[in-house]
């Protein structure tokens, strides 16, 4: 299960992607499966553009309220853009590039903390 303060982390940037108008957010739990996090957060997003206003705002907001720094990786010419925080990686797609990687197959046993359409 995920720790008190990923959760946080978690809550905030989902506030973060809802602001910036992110769509299909999901936030999986996978602390019992592996041990590289603890959640996923999934975001999609439309543009380039879109994508790298989704990852400024959720870096900013980690920034601000937590003092929590992410390690990008990604671009959003490529469709994905990854922030790792640690015990919570961001992933921001477009949704074709959502739909290729399939994460939420691939990690179907996570448990479900929070799904936004």
């Amino acid at each position: 299960m995920a720790s008190p303060q990923a959760m946080a982390l978690a809550h905030t940037l989902v506030d973060a992607l809802e602001e910036k108008k992110g769509e299909d957010i999901l936030v999986l739990d996978i602390a019992d499966l592996t041990p590289i996090t603890d959640l996923f957060v999934l975001v999609s997003g439309y543009s380039d553009r879109m994508l790298d206003t989704l990852v400024q705002h959720a870096l900013e907001q980690a920034e601000a309220k937590h003092g929590r720094r992410g390690r990008v990786e990604g671009t959003a010419r490529g469709g994905w853009i990854l922030v790792d925080f640690g015990d919570v990686i961001l992933h921001v797609f477009t949704p074709d590039v959502r739909a290729y990687y399939d994460l939420e197959g691939l990690w179907a046993n996570g448990r479900v903390v929070l799904r936004m359409p």
